[in-house]
C-alpha cells in the first residue's frame, strides 16, 4: 500500500490521497479467496461455469464497485448515515415476513424486480454500523449507566427476534453474538453479560417451545447424527464423509466422488467446505483457513490503527462478523455445531452474502484511508 502524505493533519484527503490509501493488498486478498470459490462452484456444477460459477463472478466483478465507493467516501458520511442505513434494513427484514419469498423451507428474501434481496444479510453490516454509532457519540461515563444501554439492546434484539421468525437460527446468532461483542468493545460493564446470559437461559424453555420441528430435530442430530442416516442426519454423515476420504491431499480437482456423484447436499451453498477437503484435503482446507485468518487480521489491524472511535468500534465489528462467518459454517459442516445455514464468505454462491461482505471490507478499507480522521459526537471531521 502506497503511502499518504505526512501532511494530513493539517489538510482534508484528495481523491487522489484516498485512491493511493485503499488497501489493494487487502482486495487483492479477497479476490484470491473469491477466486477459489469461482473453482468449487465450477467443481460443484461437474465442471461447468453454468449454473453457479459464472453467475457469482459476475456478482463477484459487480460487488468490487460498491466495494471501492464504500472506501472512497468520506467516513464522517458513514457515521451520519448509519442510523438510516439500520432503519432501512430493519424495515427490510420487517418486510420479508410481510411479503417475503419463501425457499428452502425458510422465508428470507424479498423480491425486488431482477434481484432477490436477503436483508438478513444487509443488516449483519447495518447493525456494527449503528451500534458504532452509538457509541462513538456517548461519552465514556455514560457507557456504563444500565438506561443508556437500552437503546443498544432494543437495535441487537429487534433484528435477533424477526430473523428468527424467518427461521434463520444461524443469522440470528451472528447478530447476538455480533452486538454483544460490539457491546463488549464499546466499555459495557461485564455484569451486564452476566445478566444477559442468566436471562437467556430463563428464556431457554420458551426459545424451544417457539423452535420449528425441522430445526429440534437438528439439534438432536447433532447429539446423535447416526440415529436417522437418511433423514435429518444425511447432511452431516455426507459431510463427514466427504471431509475424511479426502485425506492428507485430496482426491484432486474434480474428481470428489462425494460431490460429482451427488451425495452432497447443498453442495454450492452451506456444505461447500466439504468440497475443498474433499479435491484438495486437509492441506487446502488448511491453506483456505490460513487466507481466512490472514483477512480477518488485516480487519483487526486496520481498526486497531484508527484514531477515532466510530472506526475502531465498526471495524473491530467487522472483523468479527466476518470471523463469525468462516467459524460458524466451517464448524457445522465437520459437526461440531448443530447445522444453521450460514454460508462460507465469498465462497458459497450468492448474491447478497457476496455484496454485503465486499462492503463490509470497502468499509474496512474506509477506516484505514480515514485512520486520522476524527470524528465529533455530531459528524464533523477534524484531521490530526
Amino acid at each position: 500500500m502506497a503511502s499518504l502524505p505526512s501532511d494530513l493533519s493539517r489538510r482534508e484527503l484528495t481523491l487522489a490521497d484516498k485512491l493511493r490509501g485503499i488497501r489493494w493488498d487487502l482486495a487483492a486478498l479477497v479476490t484470491v479467496i473469491a477466486g477459489i470459490g469461482f473453482a468449487m462452484l465450477y467443481s460443484a456444477a461437474n465442471g461447468s461455469m453454468h449454473p453457479w460459477a459464472a453467475r457469482q463472478m459476475a456478482r463477484y466483478a459487480l460487488a468490487f464497485v460498491p466495494m471501492l465507493a464504500a472506501a472512497l467516501v468520506d467516513i464522517r458520511h458513514w457515521f451520519r448515515l448509519s442510523y438510516w442505513i439500520y432503519g432501512v434494513s430493519l424495515l427490510l427484514v420487517v418486510a420479508v415476513d410481510v411479503r417475503g419469498i419463501v425457499g428452502m423451507g425458510a422465508q428470507r428474501w424479498i423480491g425486488l424486480g431482477v434481484i432477490q434481496l436477503q436483508p438478513s444479510e444487509v443488516m449483519k453490516i447495518a447493525l456494527v454500523m449503528a451500534l458504532a454509532h452509538y457509541f462513538h457519540a456517548l461519552s465514556s461515563e455514560n457507557v456504563g449507566r444500565p438506561l443508556q444501554l437500552v437503546a443498544p439492546m432494543a437495535m441487537i434484539a429487534l433484528p435477533v427476534v424477526l430473523v428468527l421468525k424467518q427461521p434463520d437460527l444461524g443469522t440470528a446468532v451472528m447478530l447476538l453474538i455480533t452486538g454483544a461483542v460490539v457491546l463488549y468493545l464499546a466499555g459495557v460493564r461485564l455484569w451486564v453479560f452476566g445478566a444477559g446470559l442468566v436471562a437467556a437461559a430463563a428464556a431457554a424453555p420458551l426459545a424451544w417451545s417457539l423452535l420449528r420441528d425441522y430445526q429440534k430435530n437438528r439439534l438432536y442430530t447433532f447429539i446423535a447424527p447416526d440415529t436417522d442416516p437418511l433423514g435429518a442426519g444425511y447432511h452431516i454423515l455426507q459431510s463427514k464423509i466427504a471431509l475424511g476420504s479426502g485425506g492428507l491431499f485430496g482426491k484432486g480437482f474434480l474428481l470428489g466422488t462425494q460431490t460429482h456423484l451427488s451425495f452432497l447436499p447443498e453442495k454450492q451453498t452451506d456444505f461447500i467446505f466439504t468440497i475443498i477437503a474433499e479435491e484438495f484435503g486437509l492441506v487446502g482446507a488448511l491453506v483456505l483457513l490460513a487466507l481466512y485468518a490472514t483477512a480477518t487480521a488485516y480487519g483487526f489491524a486496520i481498526a486497531l490503527r484508527s484514531r477515532n472511535h466510530f472506526g475502531r468500534l465498526l471495524g473491530l465489528g467487522l472483523a468479527t462478523n466476518f470471523f463469525l462467518y468462516v467459524f460458524i459454517n466451517t464448524a457445522m459442516v465437520i459437526g461440531l455445531i448443530p447445522v444453521v445455514g450460514v454460508p462460507l464468505p465469498l465462497i458459497s454462491y450468492g448474491g447478497t452474502a457476496m455484496v454485503t461482505v465486499m462492503f463490509g471490507f470497502g468499509l474496512l478499507m474506509n477506516i484505514s484511508i480515514h485512520r486520522d480522521v476524527r470524528i465529533s459526537r455530531l459528524g464533523e471531521s477534524q484531521l490530526g
